[in-house]
């Protein structure tokens, strides 16, 4: 639950897109500002998915988060690394690994809603 807090409140989500750590209290030693992490949004719904085995409520969030991530993907349904303040994508691009996650979280969640 504390994960799923704003990270002013020391959570890591940010409407509905988690970052890879605290980046308020975490000095990285890199420029500019880092963005969500969308692996980690993944895994996720993934993690929501999982719980909502015994409580649907969380079921319910990780489909909302799974959907809002959908339009993150740029016009040819692809992903950056990262996703920026504004939805920008940010980093590798595309990233691999963030495409596996899509499509475990995707076959999970489907399989928890039927």
């Amino acid at each position: 639950e504390a994960m799923l807090k704003d990270p002013e409140e020391g959570g890591l989500v940010s409407d509905s897109l988690v970052y890879r750590y605290n980046v308020k209290e975490t000095q990285d030693g890199l420029r500019g500002e880092e963005g969500t992490f969308n692996i980690c949004t993944f895994w996720m719904v993934e993690a929501l998915t999982r719980a909502g085995r015994t409580d649907k409520k969380k079921l319910e969030r990780a489909r909302l988060m799974f959907e809002q991530m959908l339009t993150y993907a740029n016009h040819l349904g692809l992903y950056a690394e990262e996703t920026g303040p504004h939805g920008e994508a940010l980093g590798n691009f595309p990233q691999a690994f963030t495409h596996l996650s899509l499509i475990s979280a995707a076959y999970n969640l489907d399989r928890a809603l039927k």
